[in-house]
Order: structure tokens, then C-alpha cells, then sequence
């Protein structure tokens, strides 16, 4: 199994900003986008926000029935350094309020992928759902991934939950 140093493929993607509304300390992760069609820069709405939000990027408005889904364009190409990984994840309002999930939650958008980023969404609500061109549909989280070493042995080490599964901590 090969060894992967991504602190040099990283170092120059982090950076200390001056000014603006980072508190002092903080670090920046620089992410190259690339326009490919009309629709909202991914955006935080608070400054503690940790996603960032993605809008449909559709030429009008597109019906989702209760139970089906459809894929969504964000008009967006992402360059995620290598050493971190996207995650689109669903938007807690249009959850709780309509039913409105990433089927796929969360979706992850590779580092070395270069397409558009779209978001599967699915209707688990009882009416229908329409999205309309802007609409704020999905967040994208940007996380540190490690490379792994996955290695065979005869024994797994011992644990007080053991074996145990789906219910076996209780409700």
C-alpha cells in the first residue's frame, strides 16, 4: 500500500486571511469554482455557518412529486484540494418543512472530479415541491479526508459493544 504525503499537496490551498470577518487566527481553505452556467456563488448565510449554501441553477421552475427525485444543477465546477472531500448535505428547513432531502446525503464531490456539481433531490413530503431558478436547495461542507491503510488480521481488538449492531445501545 502506497504512502501519501498531502502536506505539500495542501500547503499552499490554506491560508492565514487579513481583515474581513475571520477572527484572528483563523484559516482559510482556497477552493477554485468555475462558472458553467447562470446561478448563485455558494454562499454561508452566518458567519458560523459550516455550509456553504448551492442554488438551483435552472432555466424555470421544476416539479418534484412525493417519492420521486430529480437532479439539480448548481451551475458550479469545484477544484477541492487534494486531502479534502465535498459533501453536499440537506438543508434542515426544506427537510423539515416539506420533506425535501439529497437522497444521496451526504453526496460527496471527490477532489480530482471537475464536473458540475448537481444535488439529487427526493421529495418525501405529501404535496408537490417546486423548485424555482435560485432557490437555495443544498449545502456543501468541505472536510479533511486521510488516506487508509487497511490492513487484514486473523482478530479484530475487543471492545465492550463487541459485535453489537442496530439497536444494541439502546433507544
Amino acid at each position: 500500500m502506497p504512502v501519501y504525503d498531502i502536506s505539500q499537496a495542501t500547503q499552499h490551498h490554506v491560508y492565514t486571511p487579513v481583515g474581513g470577518d475571520m477572527e484572528e487566527g483563523d484559516r482559510v481553505l482556497r477552493v477554485d469554482i468555475r462558472k458553467l452556467r447562470d446561478g448563485d456563488v455558494p454562499s454561508k448565510q452566518t458567519q458560523g455557518s459550516s455550509g456553504y449554501d448551492l442554488s438551483a441553477a435552472i432555466g424555470g421552475p421544476l416539479e418534484i412529486f412525493p417519492g420521486e427525485w430529480e437532479l439539480i444543477p448548481t451551475g458550479w465546477g469545484v477544484a477541492i484540494p487534494y486531502g479534502y472531500e465535498g459533501q453536499i448535505r440537506p438543508r434542515s428547513g426544506l427537510a423539515l418543512r416539506h420533506g425535501i432531502t439529497v437522497l444521496n446525503a451526504p453526496g460527496t464531490i471527490d477532489s480530482d472530479y471537475r464536473g458540475e456539481v448537481k444535488v439529487l433531490l427526493i421529495n418525501f413530503g405529501k404535496g408537490v415541491f417546486v423548485v424555482r431558478p435560485g432557490d437555495r436547495i443544498a449545502q456543501l461542507v468541505i472536510v479533511p479526508i486521510v488516506a487508509v491503510d487497511f490492513r487484514v488480521v486473523e482478530e479484530l481488538d475487543s471492545t465492550l459493544r463487541s459485535a453489537g449492531g442496530y439497536g444494541s445501545t439502546g433507544i
